[in-house]
C-alpha cells in the first residue's frame, strides 16, 4: 500500500470513527466535498495544509493519517 492509500484509508477511518460524513467534514475542515471524497479515493495527492486543517477538526495528531496498518490475509 503506497502512502496515498494509507492516507486514504486513514482519513476515512478517522472520520467515521468520529460519526461524521463527509459533508459535515468538508464543511468543518473548509474544503469540499468532493475534494474529501477524491482524498478519501486516493486519488488526489493531499497538501500539509489540508491535512492540518483534517487533523484539527479530527482531533487527531497529523502523523495518524500515515500510520501503516498490518496487512491481513496471507500468513508467512
Amino acid at each position: 500500500m503506497d502512502l496515498r492509500e494509507t492516507f486514504a484509508t486513514n482519513l476515512r477511518r478517522l472520520r467515521n470513527a468520529r460519526g461524521w460524513s463527509q459533508d459535515e467534514l468538508a464543511l468543518e475542515a473548509e474544503i469540499s466535498r468532493s475534494y474529501l471524497s477524491q482524498l478519501e479515493k486516493g486519488v488526489y495527492h493531499v497538501s500539509i495544509k489540508v491535512i492540518g486543517r483534517l487533523a484539527d477538526k479530527l482531533d487527531v495528531e497529523p502523523d495518524e493519517f500515515l500510520k501503516r496498518t498490518a496487512k491481513r490475509g496471507r500468513a508467512k
